[in-house]
């Protein structure tokens, strides 16, 4: 297996065991992703397209099925009516916090089988990977649809 088949597969597992997560809490991977995105602060709808990688018509999808549930609210920008505000309802805020803390603890068990050593360069690694990728606006070709 050369390296970009070891990152694909990589990619599998934590994918797998996000899922895995998420319908613990009844929630899709892309729901859970939006509610942990808006937990803190409102965002513009189209900054967070850009941010999660998501056409604005994926996203005003994924909004509509999650505001449904009473997770997430849509209102205009008092600066700017043309521009759409996402935040979390507090039931959104609980249950984003919950998830949130249960990937945050969880997660790294996908390296529990490395010894003490390199569990700690694979966090150093994986924060340098973060914090050196731009999160603010996806590459063309990164288009995701929940």
């Amino acid at each position: 297996m050369d390296y970009g088949d070891k990152l694909f597969w990589l990619s599998v597992v934590i994918q797998r065991k996000y899922a895995q997560i998420c319908a613990e809490f009844d929630l899709t991977p892309s729901q859970a992703t939006l509610l942990c995105a808006v937990r803190d602060e409102p965002r513009q709808m189209a900054d967070l397209a850009a941010s999660l990688g998501m056409t604005k018509n994926a996203l005003s999808q994924l909004v509509d099925r999650t505001a449904r549930r009473e997770l997430v609210d849509r209102a205009s920008s008092t600066q700017d009516r043309r521009v759409v505000m996402l935040s979390v309802t507090p039931t959104g805020k609980v249950l984003a916090e919950a998830v949130y803390a249960e990937v945050a603890k969880r997660l790294p068990e996908i390296a529990r089988n490395l010894d003490a050593d390199d569990q700690r360069e694979f966090e150093r690694v994986a924060t340098a990977i973060v914090d050196t990728s731009d999160l603010s606006s996806p590459t063309s070709n990164q288009s995701v649809t929940p």
